[in-house]
């Protein structure tokens, strides 16, 4: 499904969930529907008689964090009223960042012990764990906070190449060679996105999510509105720029409505009145889903697009082949953005997917693109592909995560391979895709 179609099938409010699933915990102060759900992996009996866990490989975006920039910048330009009171500087991993994703490490410590991974206050061995971050302060510090949860005995140490902050090349989803045969080609992909309309069909689909964004922010009475007397988000002005050894970035409408969105979406996340974190407006749920929309449309046309995606995610791929494949590894904990899941995602060739308990589809904050590597008792290895998330219940109560009240936990589907009957794939068919993608 195209991310055009997606769209649509998000404004129609029709989920179809390829999946079993239990009822999405709720909270008090959050607005959740009744009959969404909270997706698991479903195990046959015998599933633990027949196979054991090996290792496990997650490449996680980094938690809850302040908007990119702070007051008196752009942002503070799009609405006449004040942000919320960020507790971490412009871009850094926020207090409550730190502490669901603690929370989170918890609940893969319980995970992982219960399948006789690791014992109870485990210490790993020189090499039998791995916790890899991107150099910027939100990625190092996810990092250290869920190394904290999961092992507390441990005193990991967290990998980054450089002092915060600056972009490290594995994680930086960048364009690292170009030609006119390349560009061509990709912005062919990029207008693929939308279908026969092109990426002026797709943007056009945002139309009510800006609507929606436009009142929440009384965009009008905004600075940005009165200095460049404009008071409505275009569908038609969204430039595509590609360079050689830079992130893919655009210019127009939609890059301007994703920084709001953005920011509105952490504020939700983080202020316990859903009024106020609406600017005084009463938003429902699928109006806190269109606004977070036009973030995730942002991050598809600038990183999900075939010929973009293989480029951005190659030297990430790189990496997870590797660690799937190192023998005394039992942990790789790879920590990027949603840039970098979302590339890989692509470059995988990963199934059409929409989460549940989510305001965002595809990469919720804090999210975990999980590969946990099974053997049976032949010896032959098979691999799972799961996405691990906290639901806007948890996020925004921030609740304790057990085996008893997990996280949402989604299965993901590789395009043009066959799981076996107990929803797992061949772990050379996996590694190749890997290989191929980064070819």
């Amino acid at each position: 499904m195209n991310t055009m179609k997606r769209f649509l099938f998000l404004t129609a409010i029709a989920a179809v969930i390829q999946f079993s699933f239990f009822g999405c915990a709720s909270s008090s102060k959050v607005s959740q529907k009744s009959e969404e759900l909270l997706p698991r992996v479903e195990r046959v009996a015998d599933f633990h008689e027949r196979y054991s866990l090996e290792r496990v490989v997650v490449l996680s975006r980094h938690n809850i964090r302040s908007p990119l920039s702070g007051n008196g910048s752009a942002l503070s330009k799009l609405t006449p009223h004040q942000w919320f009171n960020w507790t971490s500087a412009p871009s850094e991993l926020s207090l409550r960042g730190g502490v669901l994703e603690t929370v989170m490490g918890q609940y893969f410590r319980k995970w992982l012990e219960s399948e006789k991974l690791i014992p109870e206050n485990y210490i790993p061995k020189n090499g039998e764990m791995r916790f890899y971050a991107n150099s910027m302060q939100r990625t190092i510090a996810t990092a250290q906070y869920f190394s904290s949860g999961m092992l507390p005995v441990a005193n990991v140490q967290i990998e980054h190449k450089y002092l915060p902050s600056k972009m490290d090349a594995v994680f930086t989803p960048q364009i690292t060679h170009i030609d006119d045969a390349f560009e061509k080609k990709a912005r062919n992909d990029i207008e693929n996105l939308g279908g026969n309309g092109g990426l002026n069909a797709l943007c056009k689909t945002l139309l009510p999510a800006y609507a929606v964004l436009e009142k929440t922010l009384d965009f009008d009475q905004s600075a940005y509105a009165q200095e460049n007397s404009f008071n409505h988000f275009k569908y038609d002005d969204t430039e595509i720029i590609l360079k050689e050894n830079n992130e893919p970035s655009m210019k127009g409408s939609l890059k301007t409505a994703t920084s709001a969105s953005d920011a509105l979406v952490l504020q939700y996340y983080e202020e316990p009145d859903v009024k106020k974190a609406a600017f005084g407006h009463k938003l429902s749920e699928h109006d806190w889903e269109l606004i977070a929309s036009i973030k995730d449309v942002y991050g598809d046309v600038l990183f999900t697009a075939p010929s973009v995606a293989k480029q951005c995610a190659s030297p990430l791929l790189s990496v997870i082949k590797e660690e799937l494949t190192v023998p005394e590894r039992k942990f790789s904990f790879l920590c990027g953005h949603d840039s970098n899941i979302g590339s890989v995602l692509a470059s995988l060739d990963v199934e059409s997917y929409e989460l549940p308990c989510a305001i965002e589809k595809k990469t919720p904050i804090g999210s975990k693109v999980v590969i946990s590597v099974w053997k049976d008792k032949s010896g032959a290895e098979f691999a799972e592909l799961t996405l691990v998330y906290q639901t806007v219940a948890q996020l925004r109560s921030m609740e304790l995560l057990t085996l008893e009240n997990p996280p949402a936990v989604y299965s993901l589907s590789l395009t043009g391979l066959s799981k076996n009957g107990d929803g797992l794939y061949l772990l050379p068919e996996v590694t190749e895709r890997c290989a191929q993608a980064v070819q």
